[in-house]
């Protein structure tokens, strides 16, 4: 049985681990309030952006592949995957990054027993770390998250021409972002976003009727996608990079409330077995004394 001392070093012990986790909690809910609004506005720009491109691939399809931009089309082949994970540079964050992990591991993979080459790109530390000891061979380079901080269009503006320079030198053929999509503050549900080639909806193969709106472009389609593809590219990453931002907060403010709240319960027990380890005590006291008056 544990003494008076110990017992009450351990919850003065978990009573400071409380504070801690109940300020980090504070803290992840006021970030999460900002990387929530930057979020949801940043989707109605990104699907906008997105069906644009849809517009314009469908316009162009039929064409010869090799004359289109390869950030439309792809390579043309399907050898050589590259797999972009987004997850955080920090811990503490519940099963975020766990679970984001797992769908790359998955999607890798899948593409290993088809017999593709899979090359890796893991943005955030604590991904790369995981990543690295799974796949070390497949690692193309490592780069940082947002740290904590808010999430710069510099950051998809490397990631992006980091993707467009491997596709103009043949070393990868298509590419997917594996990321972690904000529902709220308790959701985040991890999804696999195919870059490159373009995806269009299924819906778009369908021929045109009429109700369906149909354009005409200015200048000409395939000048519109040389200047569009490489931004949309970098939009398609900065809203994901912000998803993702918004979603280690809410898992951060969830993983420390539980954590607070095992804090407590913890405190309660030890409290309780404190009071009745000094009650016992109390008793053996009271007991020795009596014994001892009766013996005198």
């Amino acid at each position: 049985m544990a003494s008076l001392k110990e017992l009450r070093g351990r919850i003065t012990g978990v009573k400071s681990t409380r504070k801690i986790t109940n300020a980090m909690k504070m803290v992840a809910a006021s970030k999460l309030r900002r990387a929530q609004m930057q979020a949801e506005a940043a989707r109605p720009y990104a699907d906008a952006m997105r069906r644009m491109m849809a517009e314009l691939a469908t316009a162009t399809r039929g064409e010869d592949a090799a004359s289109l931009p390869r950030l439309l089309a792809g390579t043309g082949k399907d050898q050589t995957h590259l797999v972009v994970v987004l997850t955080s540079d920090r811990g503490l964050a519940g099963g975020f990054n766990a679970n984001i992990v797992r769908s790359a591991r998955q999607l890798v993979d899948m593409l290993v027993s088809e017999g593709k080459t899979v090359r890796i790109l893991p943005v955030g530390r604590k991904g790369a770390d995981i990543l690295v000891r799974y796949y070390p061979g497949m690692i193309t380079d490592r780069l940082s998250g947002s740290d904590g901080k808010d999430v710069g269009f510099d950051k998809a503006t490397d990631i992006g021409s980091r993707i467009a320079a491997m596709l103009d030198a043949g070393e990868i053929d298509r590419c997917t972002l594996v990321y972690n999509r904000f529902l709220n503050a308790m959701t985040q549900v991890p999804v696999q976003a195919p870059l490159v080639p373009l995806s269009v909806p299924e819906n778009d193969n369908a021929a045109p009727d009429a109700d369906t709106a149909q354009y005409e472009f200015e200048p000409d389609e395939a000048t519109l996608l040389t200047q569009l593809l490489p931004r949309n590219l970098q939009v398609q990453i900065f809203s994901a990079m912000l998803e993702s931002a918004a979603g280690e907060q809410g898992a951060r403010m969830t993983a420390m409330d539980n954590a607070s709240r095992n804090a407590s319960k913890a405190i309660d027990r030890l409290s309780q077995k404190y009071n009745r380890t000094r009650q016992a005590n109390i008793t053996n006291d009271l007991i020795e004394i009596i014994s001892g008056a009766e013996a005198v």
